[in-house]
């Protein structure tokens, strides 16, 4: 194993070669974490939008709307952090390359509003092309620096910079009635760039820099989750809450506590095993992040709805709690969970336990009884996790779960 060589000083620019996917002691950098911060406005809005969309009784629209911004920011993310685990160098270059990046992420919050109300994609047409700008030219960087993987960097740059060009042709030229037809096709064109890039020769990402990276963004989503709860808490104890504003208050938090357990029950890292199973796990956790976002506008719903500030049904607000809940724990127990097999013997109850959410939804206390289900996944995780720690001739593997002797 090789060990990255400290850097005195910060040259402006270092030859970028391929980093070692087997390098010990790889974190996230102070950057990544930076990085991060930045896409969770571009969460915070478009989650705010839409709470805002359910709350006022337009479920279909902002689902959808809600779906196809959060696809843009979550591909945005993704790229730039397989990208950075197999090629930072950390130079004064790459520092200020991400800043641009991070740059088109705040542009690209800005025009969610817009793209919500207005169905005008512009502002966020250009916020993601400027993000494209930053992270082309570091690929291209990689090409020159890294012959072995020069195709690949290439066909990176070929895809992902048609697609950036193709968005902004939709948003400032396509007729608005197209684009209901257009957003599909170029949405398809993304996912099939990095297949198609890396089948010229896998770029060399780190498992377990991935595997932290994609944990870390979880975190962030789920507090954006709590900041609801948060919320909630604050107007029950503003002095004329009712019993049922508290039980929301409650049952939100405890609801965000499980998904974070569930999600850090296992670890990932050795899932990553090839190229098949990685890009199903990076594109797969579209889902996780997506329905972690939604959870807190619908803890944010129920509260507005038993204020009587939104004007639905009380299944609609149910639903927009339990749906987003059940995706989750649903996609959880497939990425991440259930390749554990014997080793995650628990995993049963996490689809189970999201089903039974679903059905609270016509019991009118969707939010409690979603909270008490999901304190009994953590029991049941607590107990399983023990129950397979205990026996004769388990031990625990170097990535911190439990595997036969």
């Amino acid at each position: 194993m090789t060990e990255r060589p400290m850097i005195v000083g910060r040259p402006w620019r270092r030859r970028m070669e391929a980093r070692d996917p087997a390098e010990r002691h790889r974190v996230a950098s102070s950057l990544e974490l930076f990085f991060d911060l930045c896409f969770v406005v571009a969460v915070g809005a478009d989650a705010a939008r839409l709470e805002h969309a359910l709350a006022e009784g337009r479920v279909l629209w902002g689902v959808v709307g809600f779906l196809v911004i959060f696809a843009a920011i979550n591909w945005s993310w993704l790229n730039y952090a397989w990208f950075a685990s197999a090629y930072d160098t950390d130079d004064t270059y790459f520092r200020l390359a991400t800043m641009v990046v991070m740059a088109g992420a705040l542009v690209l919050s800005a025009g969610v509003p817009r793209a919500f109300d207005d169905r005008d994609l512009k502002v966020l047409a250009v916020g993601y092309a400027i993000m494209r700008l930053g992270l082309e030219s570091q690929r291209l960087r990689a090409a020159g620096g890294d012959p072995a993987h020069r195709t690949t960097m290439l066909r990176f740059v070929a895809g992902e910079g048609g697609c950036a060009v193709y968005w902004l042709v939709v948003a400032f030229a396509a007729p608005e009635d197209w684009q209901p037809w257009l957003i599909p096709l170029g949405i398809v064109a993304e996912l099939l760039v990095p297949p198609w890039a890396e089948s010229a020769g896998r770029t060399t990402w780190h498992p377990h820099h991935i595997a932290e990276r994609y944990g870390l963004l979880t975190i962030i989503v789920l507090g954006e989750t709590v900041l609801s709860s948060t919320n909630a808490v604050r107007d029950a104890l503003s002095g004329d809450a009712s019993l049922r504003l508290y039980t929301v208050a409650a049952g939100g938090l405890i609801t965000v506590f499980g998904m974070w357990w569930v999600y850090f029950s296992m670890p990932s890292a050795g899932l990553l095993t090839n190229l098949r199973k990685s890009i199903m796990w990076g594109y797969g956790h579209y889902v996780i992040y997506a329905s972690g976002a939604a959870v807190g506008a619908g803890i944010a719903v129920n509260a507005a709805f038993v204020t009587h500030e939104a004007h639905i049904s009380a299944l609609t607000a149910g639903l927009s709690l339990t749906v987003p809940v059940f995706c989750y724990l649903l996609v959880v127990w497939w990425l991440l969970v259930r390749p554990h097999g014997p080793d995650a013997p628990y995993a049963w109850g996490m689809p189970v336990i999201g089903l039974l959410a679903i059905a609270s939804s016509w019991t009118g206390h969707a939010v409690a009884v979603t909270g008490v289900l999901m304190a009994l996944q953590i029991v049941l995780s607590i107990w399983a996790h023990g129950t397979k720690g205990s026996r004769p001739g388990a031990v625990r593997a170097r990535d911190g779960g439990p595997r036969p002797r």
